[in-house]
């Protein structure tokens, strides 16, 4: 007898004991069937079972021993062993093991495997779940020359109950943003459990975002373990394990340095232009207290929670701060307060971190953006006002509602020359003409100032005094101007106790020459006669002042272009200026027309052999093209 017959001996006896045992196999090849007698006393034969492949079942643990107790801590191994009808073992015979799914699972996770060289293939079989109980059969299922065997062996599952080792944290002290390495063993009944299975880790810092943590880990050889790194928690955090099939968590306390202030900044100042008002004055949106914000940080840049920080206001004594000392919020920010005192004045204020101080260097501090305190409210010699234009074509003509005859502008600024607020309001009213928009008379300032349209049309004569207004009406106020022609305006405004103003005037000018003044003296009335200059030498330039005027005896419109035109035996003339400027009234009923500098001169040569008679008229063109022609004369002597 050779080896392979020793070894296939042992393993008949093998599957001769698992087929006993549970009942595979096949019949007994010894047992006698008979067939019946002939009657006739004949003698009877026993026929023979064919004998057939088959295969056996045996569950193992991991000692090697016959076992049927398969829990979470203690897998078992499935073998089947294959024979051929001669009991011969048959290798490289894929086997099927099937079970049932809800109390047991298999690895490889195919459920299948080949028969090695002694026809044995096996299999692990493990616990579907921790919490799978019961009994269960599971079989094995192979084709031998095309011929299907099975058989089945029963095992029992018992629930696995699992529990942690005491939490290992090495170390259980770090400095601020240092590590410390997290460990857990999953037991069972004692033992580590071979089994994976995901552990999770959590914390109040981690859920801060204060320090990092893996979530979730899993066991390895029993085993979860994970590094916990600092993020500037700064306390005692609480380390909590948990795992499904364990009842109790683990848990373990590490204790965290606080980290180190390493810089107090400066975050902003409201008001956000940085400036505030004295107390008392008020002013529209404008505030007596400032409101100051810094941060704290550590090492790392990082803000830092529950730190002192004193404040202290340079110069001291001029504001008040109302809140000295104050500690950081979870953002790491701290923040205070000062009031304005009664004089305008510039401060700063000092953020310190005490107890920082570090061999000759003193506390860490820092100090704000420079905080203004001004008066804020406007003030009469400061109010400023301005029109784009003077004398506007306005006597026979609207303006229309799209394009103002004039601008009016109005500055403001305070007692220190700042400028007001933005929202001031300031109030307009004319007499004659309209100013504003169709919302309102006035205008609310921006960086100090603002302006409104002005426009010519009815009225066009002005009533004296009417409307009231605190140009004339009231402290410090005056009679309006009543020239004829003349348009007042006042603006205004007031914070409720104390009223600024300023009042100027439009020209309501007309567009036709009415009367003409030559070097101060009144011209004939009838301008279609030319107007004598009297006698000069032809050898020299002859220069005279022209003044025009309207019927009010007012400025033409400004831009009114004046030149020298049809001149006979007169030449190099010239005009200044040659355009009408933008005049203001100044009260009085005198003539307040334009004045203009006019030089002509006699032609031929110099000196002169004859004398002659200049004629040339003086043209004046308004803005809307009407056109006014004054016709002179001058007689240019020769000696």
């Amino acid at each position: 007898m050779n080896n392979q017959h020793i070894k296939y001996g042992s393993l008949a006896l093998l599957l001769a004991a698992t087929l006993s045992a549970c009942g595979g196999g096949g019949g007994n090849p010894g047992t006698p069937t008979g067939t019946g007698g002939t009657g006739n006393g004949g003698t009877g034969t026993t026929p023979v079972t064919p004998a057939t492949p088959s295969v056996g079942v045996s569950l193992v643990n991991a000692a090697g021993n016959t076992s049927t107790a398969l829990s979470g801590a203690t897998p078992l191994a499935v073998r089947a062993l294959v024979l051929d009808a001669n009991k011969q073992p048959v290798p490289n015979a894929l086997v099927t093991f099937t079970t049932d799914a809800e109390l047991a699972v298999f690895t490889p996770g195919a459920a299948t495997a080949l028969t090695d060289a002694s026809g044995v293939a096996s299999i692990t079989m493990r616990v579907a779940s921790l919490a799978a109980g019961g009994a269960g059969t599971v079989t094995a299922s192979a084709s031998v020359a095309g011929s299907a065997v099975t058989s089945t062996a029963n095992y029992s599952v018992n629930a696995t109950a699992l529990t942690f080792s005491a939490l290992r944290l090495e170390p259980a002290s770090i400095n601020a943003y240092d590590s410390s390495r997290i460990a857990v063993d999953l037991l069972a009944n004692g033992a580590k459990y071979s089994g994976q299975v995901n552990v999770n880790f959590s914390s109040a810092c981690v859920a801060a975002g204060k320090a990092t943590l893996a979530a979730v880990v899993a066991t390895n050889n029993g085993t979860a373990e994970t590094v916990y790194r600092d993020q500037g928690c700064g306390n005692t955090d609480t380390i909590t394990v948990t795992a499904d099939g364990v009842t109790t968590p683990a848990t373990g306390s590490l204790v965290i340095a606080q980290p180190s202030a390493s810089s107090v900044q400066f975050v902003e100042a409201l008001p956000t232009d940085k400036s505030i008002v004295i107390r008392g004055q008020g002013g529209i949106n404008r505030t007596e207290t400032a409101t100051l914000r810094f941060r704290v940080f550590d090492l790392f840049n990082r803000p830092l929670a529950n730190k002192q920080v004193n404040f202290a206001v340079m110069p001291a004594g001029l504001v008040n701060l109302n809140k000295a000392t104050d500690r950081t919020d979870q953002n790491g920010e701290v923040i205070t307060t000062v009031n304005s005192g009664t004089v305008p004045t510039t401060f700063r204020v000092q953020a310190v971190l005490p107890g920082t101080a570090a061999g000759n260097k003193p506390d860490i501090s820092t100090t704000s953006d420079t905080i203004v305190v001004t008066t804020g409210l406007p003030v009469q010699r400061a109010f400023s006002l301005s029109v784009t234009q003077g004398n506007v074509d306005g006597w026979r003509y609207d303006s229309g509602t799209t394009t103002p005859a004039a601008t009016v502008n109005v500055l403001l600024a305070d007692a220190f020359g700042n400028p007001v607020p933005d929202g001031t309001p300031i109030v307009f009213q004319t007499n004659m003409g309209a100013i504003g928009s169709s919302d309102k008379g006035g205008c609310t300032t921006v960086n100090g100032g603002c302006s409104v349209p002005f426009r010519t049309q009815l009225p066009r004569v002005a009533l004296p005094n009417l409307p009231a207004t605190p140009c004339n009406t009231g402290p410090g106020s005056s009679a309006d101007t009543t020239r004829a022609g003349v348009a007042t305006i006042c603006a205004s405004t007031t914070d409720g106790v104390n009223t600024q103003f300023a009042s100027t005037t439009i020209t309501f000018s007309d567009d036709i020459v009415a009367r003409v003044y030559v070097n101060g003296a009144t011209a004939p009335s009838n301008l279609s006669a030319p107007i004598s200059l009297g006698s000069a030498s032809a050898n020299a330039s002859k220069v005279f002042t022209l003044q025009l005027t309207d019927l009010n005896g007012n400025p033409l419109p400004a831009g009114t272009t004046i030149a020298v035109t049809g001149a006979v035996n007169a030449s190099g003339v010239e005009v200044t200026p040659e355009t009408v400027p933008s005049i203001f009234a100044t009260g009085g009923n005198g003539p307040q027309g334009s004045s203009h500098s006019i030089t002509v001169a006699a032609t031929g040569d110099k000196p002169c052999t004859v004398g002659s008679v200049a004629n040339f008229s003086v043209r004046a063109t308004t803005p809307r093209g009407q056109i006014t022609s004054i016709p002179f004369t001058l007689n240019f002597t020769c000696p």
